[in-house]
């Protein structure tokens, strides 16, 4: 089952904007940039990976030479979760906000 690419996750603080890609689901996504959208018209910048999504790009990378063959992985809005899929990372967004966030953690979109 495919996704609409533009998921969007409400709550009462903020709202997500998900871009998934053409194959990936809702429930088990584990490489996603996300808008966040806070009340007040500021946006903000995440990209949600698993650790699994992260080995698996740098192995990649070791075969099409990108990073220098895969011998570092940057990415500045990065935010890891341990299990793939919008509820897990609804759940960072909230803690995110819960730790006085999202400045000073996620960078912000003009």
């Amino acid at each position: 089952m495919e996704s609409d690419p533009q998921y969007v996750v409400e709550d009462d603080r903020f709202s997500a904007l998900f871009m998934l890609g053409a194959d990936d689901r809702a429930e088990d996504v584990e490489n996603v940039d996300v808008e966040l959208r806070l009340p007040d018209g500021t946006r903000w910048s995440a990209t949600f990976m698993t650790l699994r999504e992260i080995a698996e790009v740098m192995d990649r990378w070791k075969q099409t030479g990108e990073c220098a063959g895969g011998a570092f992985f940057q990415c500045p809005d990065l935010v890891i979760v341990p299990t793939g899929g919008v509820d897990a990372m609804m759940a960072s967004l909230r803690g995110i906000m819960d730790a006085g966030g999202p400045e000073g953690i996620l960078p912000g979109l003009d």
